[in-house]
């Protein structure tokens, strides 16, 4: 079996679903990916299912829910799947093209030959960029980057991003209780969990390019949910800690 997981949650992803699984599992490293899938009502999964039936048997995994959830349910599902199976590194990505998917070798890469313990694809660090974004969306997103930056004094360029590889142990001893935001704030709790717990995050510069098909999930509420967020993943740490408690504690 192979030891990477991608995990891609989904909703309304028909135009781009097919097109990402081939170009994942065409790579030379033996990927599989697990698809989350949140009710979409447009047969995302349905054509996820019939990829596992007739060319990806084994490869491609399917995990389907209820409903819209979150971003952030829907990868904890994904990690405690992956978790279970005991894939040593667990990869967040995209389903919309804005991941490069030839960049998942020089992820990986990162991990186990340069040790990180988590490498993020990232638009801000040297050698990353932005391209078809408006300039009033990368001003607002390179300024929360900033901000998080200035508020948990944590050394990533993009803590924002959301094309990461993580080590299972990493995510084994993170209390996904304590992760409590949904959308994009997700991204930086996590990051902020593992950077809080001691762990090795590296950054690897990659192009992030806005989805071509599809629509955007970016809403106002998931902006405020960020700001206010990250205030609130400081005064944790100063209170608590992310780590999961061992059994008898």
């Amino acid at each position: 079996m192979s030891n990477a997981l991608v995990i891609i949650p989904t909703y309304n992803e028909r135009e781009n679903i097919e097109a990402i699984l081939r170009a994942v599992l065409s790579l030379p490293d033996q990927f599989q990916v697990l698809i989350v899938d949140d009710g979409s009502p447009d047969g995302t999964a349905e054509i996820v299912r019939g990829l596992q039936i007739n060319e990806f048997a084994g490869r491609v995994h399917l995990l389907e829910r209820s409903g819209k959830l979150g971003l952030g349910t829907a990868y904890i599902a994904g990690f405690k799947w992956g978790i279970d199976k005991e894939y040593d590194y667990l990869f967040e990505m995209d389903a919309d093209f804005s991941h490069d998917p030839n960049d998942l070798p020089r992820l990986l890469r990162k991990c186990v030959v340069e040790g990180a313990d988590v490498a993020v694809g990232s638009r801000y660090c040297k050698g990353g960029k932005v391209v078809n974004w408006p300039f009033d969306r990368i001003f607002l997103s390179m300024g929360a980057s900033i901000y998080v930056r200035l508020v948990l004094w944590m050394p990533v360029a993009d803590p924002t991003a959301g094309f990461i590889v993580y080590k299972r142990a990493v995510l084994e001893a993170i209390d996904f209780d304590k992760i409590r935001f949904i959308g994009y704030a997700f991204q930086i709790e996590m990051k902020y969990a593992a950077y809080a717990l001691g762990y090795q995050v590296k950054e690897v510069p990659i192009t992030f390019k806005d989805r071509e098909k599809g629509q955007s999930k970016m809403s106002l509420r998931i902006i405020r949910e960020a700001i206010l967020g990250v205030l609130e993943m400081r005064w944790i740490t100063l209170v608590s800690s992310f780590r999961k408690k061992k059994s008898g504690e």
